[in-house]
């Protein structure tokens, strides 16, 4: 029987040789930024839908009384921009309120990641409809089946399993 020849040499990569490991860090860490809401797209098929009520109305007269007291939680687009993960009602009042930029929490997140945090940030409201929350709970799960998937592939190609 043939031995593998293949060599596993662990190479840094092109990152690793040419930034420092405090740049690589501060890369991945979160960060609060005022943003254009023009800059900032809605999470594609986000289960839970904006709706203009007297919630709405208070939410959006409170933003422009004081403007967002809570960021919103977004992530860098590869292509540009951000992408909503939490706050999209904020959004909406920030736009219905004539604001211009709204303070959000930027963060790194994976598709998977994504899904998982926009779903249960969601999940605390008072109002949610059946077809929403059901919408919602299939996303995150196939979002977690994936994540599982990937480790699994990991631990066979590395040989833990």
């Amino acid at each position: 029987m043939a031995k593998s020849r293949e060599i596993n040499m662990n190479l840094p990569s092109v990152d690793d040789l040419f930034t420092t490991q405090e740049e690589r860090d501060q890369k991945n860490q979160e960060y609060v930024k005022d943003i254009s809401i023009y800059e900032i797209t809605d999470f594609p098929n986000h289960p839970f839908k904006v709706k203009m009520d007297d919630k709405m109305l208070e939410t959006i007269e409170s933003v422009r009384d004081h403007g967002v007291l809570v960021p919103a939680l977004v992530r860098e687009k590869p292509t540009g921009g951000y992408e909503m993960i939490s706050g999209h009602r904020r959004k909406m009042a920030s736009e219905l309120a004539g604001k211009e930029t709204m303070p959000c929490i930027v963060r790194n997140l994976s598709d998977d990641q994504a899904v998982i945090v926009m779903v249960d940030s969601n999940l605390q409201r008072e109002e949610i409809l059946p077809s929403e929350k059901a919408f919602a709970y299939k996303m995150k799960l196939e979002a977690v089946i994936q994540q599982i998937k990937r480790c699994l592939f990991r631990h066979i190609k590395t040989g833990l399993l």
